[in-house]
């Protein structure tokens, strides 16, 4: 059985095409800037057949590229439910993608998935704990595991004013991402600084500005910088 949180249908920024996204509750990390905090805990128990069998319902919509995204929280802090869902989502011939900030490793389930989401908070080991309150490692041997199995997968990195968004920052996380099919920046916003109330929680970031698109647009183009 999986706790889940909620589930998204028709989504379209979780992944290649439409997606059905299942958000799994639980995460190890406390990020800073978390815009889920009330992923955290609780959600409702859920077989992963019958979550297959719902997610196979939507298929007509999913086109060639679509399919189903565990996302959360984090889903590989279930791992058993995780690798039984993505086997199931196999069996019915449905893509499936992880969306994982690299908090727990889990071969079973990289192994599974088509496609990894990997969100990277910060290259450096140490500011990396500070943001996350977890150790880097469970990131590397995820990277490592990806690199070496030749697996597809994409990069994500927020960029938060005074915190992830210097041109160090960005060419260290295009280093370490080698290998990634794509790396995206997003830029950080206070969508879900509500939630933090609303759970009687300290926002960390209080008073942090979203990142303007101008200082977006700079980073963006020292990802793309040739021959650095």
């Amino acid at each position: 059985m999986i706790q889940l949180h909620s589930v998204e249908t028709l989504g379209a920024l979780d992944g290649p095409g439409i997606r059905t996204v299942l958000f799994f509750s639980g995460c190890p990390m406390r990020c800073s800037y978390c815009h889920n905090p009330d992923t955290w805990q609780g959600g409702q128990a859920r077989d992963e057949q019958e979550l297959a069998d719902m997610c196979a319902r939507y298929k007509a919509y999913y086109g060639a590229e679509g399919g189903v995204t565990l996302s959360g929280g984090e889903p590989l802090l279930q791992k058993e439910g995780a690798v039984k869902l993505l086997g199931a989502l196999r069996e019915r011939g449905i893509h499936t993608a992880i969306d994982t900030g690299g908090g727990v490793y889990c071969e079973e389930a990289l192994a599974l998935a088509d496609l990894v989401l990997l969100d990277i908070k910060h290259p450096d080991p140490a500011v990396f704990e500070d943001i996350t309150g977890v150790s880097q490692e469970a990131l590397q041997k995820t990277l490592a595991y990806l690199r070496a199995h030749k697996k597809r997968f994409w990069v994500r990195h927020v960029c938060v004013p005074d915190l992830t968004d210097t041109p160090e920052t960005v060419r260290a996380v295009r280093k370490m991402a080698a290998g990634a099919e794509k790396i995206e920046l997003l830029p950080y916003h206070t969508m879900g600084v509500h939630k933090w109330d609303k759970l009687g929680l300290n926002y960390p970031l209080r008073g942090v500005p979203p990142l303007s698109q101008s200082k977006l647009d700079e980073l963006n183009a020292v990802l793309n910088e040739e021959g650095t």
